[in-house]
């Protein structure tokens, strides 16, 4: 298949992301369905052809379909984007399997993992599908990197990275997916791009902290430093290749949500440092931040498996033990030293 076969794309999500998502395909004069779970949010987006709760400013494409309905959004599309939260993936997901095109590519778009099963975005849908991912042949892939949604749909430069199994269809997808300022890397990496994905979105929230703490921005390089080798960490005794760590997905995404005002996760962190409690806080935000559910798939995670992260024990401390952060800080720099 080449990319100019691609007849349609159906986006799974009608949230910030999957709205910028949908604005670059359609952008690109690919047939484009973005589907939304709350039947007045579409309306509302047919209505105005804004998102003008999750991305106000940013007007459609007059080809963007627009359906709350799962099945007339899959149905025949040759490419999907799963642009879900974690927690309500699975849900979504399974629901679309009897409507899945044979030899379709399902790419996630999520950064986050399960709270139950622990599993990533990619083992959820191979989980869900079974023996259904081979009899329809069906390729699942990632999608990730440093991408405000904001900027992404204001067609400022931004860089991604699409990993799949087979390097081959990898690259399809970034023909696919990529244009004149989305600029696509292909790589086979897929739990290398999911772990650094997730991971970040917690030292995001490390980094918000030290910030709200007024620690300034030795500390927050700190962070950012010591952050990356605990995502490394991970991600190679998981099986992913140690490079992927420095690339975009990695160090790249790592860098963007620790510093950027629009980082939904750093937010979370800037206002715990400031004094504010983990339950105001996400009652007073409209979009999800995935760090603060993703920190507790981790913590249980890392239970399981001989590998030391320190910034993330602290993060789980403050937000499911009601741990001070000044304390925390603390905790962490008074430590056994090591040698880095």
């Amino acid at each position: 298949m080449n990319s100019e076969d691609v007849r349609k794309i159906a986006v799974i999500g009608a949230g910030s992301w999957g709205t910028a998502l949908a604005g670059v395909f359609s952008g690109k004069g690919l047939r484009t369905v973005l589907w939304g779970h709350n039947e007045e949010h579409v309306l509302s987006l047919k209505r105005d052809r804004e998102n003008r709760k999750y991305l106000p400013g940013f007007f459609f494409e007059p080809s963007l379909e627009l359906e709350d309905d799962l099945k007339e959004a899959a149905t025949g599309a040759d490419v999907l984007c799963m642009v879900v939260p974690s927690h309500g993936y699975r849900k979504v997901f399974e629901k679309l399997i009897p409507y899945l095109k044979t030899g379709a590519i399902v790419v996630s778009a999520v950064k986050g993992i399960e709270n139950d099963t622990l599993m990533t975005m990619t083992q959820v849908m191979g989980d869900s599908l079974g023996s259904a991912l081979t009899a329809k042949n069906l390729t699942l892939g990632v999608l990730s990197g440093p991408s405000f949604a904001k900027e992404v749909s204001q067609g400022l430069p931004t860089l991604v990275t699409v990993g799949c199994d087979e390097l081959e269809k990898a690259r399809f997808l970034q023909n696919v997916f990529g244009s004149e300022f989305f600029r696509v890397y292909a790589v086979q990496d897929v739990i290398g791009l999911e772990i650094s994905a997730a991971l970040k979105n917690i030292v995001a929230i490390a980094a918000g902290i030290s910030d709200g703490l007024g620690y300034g921005l030795n500390s927050r390089a700190a962070l950012i430093t010591r952050g990356l080798a605990e995502i490394s960490r991970m991600g190679v005794a998981m099986g992913a290749d140690p490079n992927t760590f420095s690339g975009l997905s990695g160090l790249g995404d790592l860098v963007l949500t620790c510093t950027g005002d629009l980082s939904r996760n750093r937010t979370v962190g800037l206002k715990l440092g400031e004094g504010k409690k983990l339950h105001q806080i996400l009652d007073e935000m409209e979009m999800v931040a995935e760090g603060v559910k993703t920190t507790r798939s981790v913590h249980d995670l890392v239970s399981k498996m001989e590998v030391e992260m320190p910034i993330l024990e602290q993060v789980y401390q403050i937000l499911y033990k009601d741990k001070e952060c000044s304390k925390a800080v603390k905790d962490l720099l008074t430590r056994e030293l090591k040698v880095e």
